[in-house]
């Protein structure tokens, strides 16, 4: 990786602040394979960038410090979401540093409104808006390429968050390629209950199919009715062609997964999954008028801690202000 010579801060505020955003995404396909030797599953997942977002503030600072308001900032368990080098954008800080030869220098504010522990992303979303953010601070003038590296080396759903968009991924997710999506689609996303642990649904995935209770994933399923239905519609080839493998050890793991997904078919969803390793349930809506009335629907089952509607696709992590 080659970097240019850092020259001087980027687009600061009249305090010197920074601020980035970057947006939640949802598996609207994701087969899971055998567990490799390098301790990841293979994947190949369809990525939907939609918008619900984390804002990043940095400013000016003498070493590093990270505050944390919005969700999680009070969570306990799988939702607490850390404030020290545990957390996904302190490494992004230090990482973007060590490979730019600057200061690892700046107060980080985190703005949260991705549930965490969610499988939304919310901590690979920071991460990119961190990255964007600090490049700009820092005036390292990072290519995307050289951020996407960067990106890969924190988690596998960091390069996503950010190029947003919609995406195929594949490898454990890092390795991305485009996809055309013509249209807008509308959800509702509903967080189920507390946070589930993205390490423990994978564990639970592999002893179910230990015990010959799922397929053992050595054949991943095709990915292409998912992209022909978002390049092209309509609603309903989306909703036939949803699929998630962490789906099935979600709801072991977390049986009132079952309730959330039914409450919304019976509200009158298209279709619904889990989202990544869950708890979140995805609804897809027709359109964005019936993802307002589905919401208002499902806020008010009881079965959800929190309901959103939202749309997709959107960008990645981006400067804004």
């Amino acid at each position: 990786m080659s970097w240019s010579s850092p020259g001087g801060p980027g687009r600061l505020a009249g305090d010197g602040a920074v601020v980035a955003r970057a947006p939640a995404k949802v598996n609207v396909h994701l087969a899971v394979g055998p567990l490799r030797a390098d301790g990841f599953h293979e994947l190949r997942t369809v990525y939907l960038a939609v918008s619900l977002f984390d804002t990043v503030t940095v400013r000016p600072g003498d070493g590093l410090a990270l505050t944390l308001t919005g969700e999680g900032a009070a969570g306990a368990g799988a939702d607490a979401v850390p404030t020290d080098r545990r957390n996904l954008v302190w490494r992004a800080a230090e990482l973007l540093a060590e490979r730019a030869g600057v200061p690892a220098d700046a107060t980080i504010a985190v703005d949260k409104s991705i549930p965490a522990a969610a499988g939304l992303a919310g901590g690979s979303a920071d991460a990119a808006a961190a990255l964007v953010a600090l490049d700009a601070l820092w005036g390292t003038h990072a290519t995307r390429g050289e951020l996407a590296a960067l990106a890969a080396q924190l988690g596998s759903d960091v390069p996503f968050s950010l190029q947003g968009g919609v995406a195929l991924g594949s490898g454990r997710g890092e390795q991305l390629s485009p996809v055309l999506a013509r249209r807008r689609w509308d959800w509702v996303l509903g967080i189920a209950g507390e946070g589930l642990s993205t390490p423990a649904v994978y564990a639970e995935l592999d002893r179910l199919r230990a015990a010959g209770r799922l397929p053992d994933g050595s054949d991943l399923d095709s990915p292409e009715p998912v992209i022909a239905a978002l390049r092209s519609g309509p609603v309903p080839a989306l909703a036939a062609a949803l699929a998630n493998d962490l789906q099935a050890p979600a709801v072991s793991l977390r049986p009132a997964l079952r309730r959330a997904l039914r409450a919304a078919t019976d509200a009158g969803a298209q279709a619904s999954l889990v989202s990544g390793s869950g708890p979140t349930v995805a609804a897809l809506a027709e359109d964005e008028e019936d993802a307002v009335r589905l919401a208002a629907v499902l806020a008010g089952e009881g079965v959800y801690r929190t309901v959103r509607a939202v749309y997709g696709p959107v960008p990645g992590a981006r400067l804004v202000g």
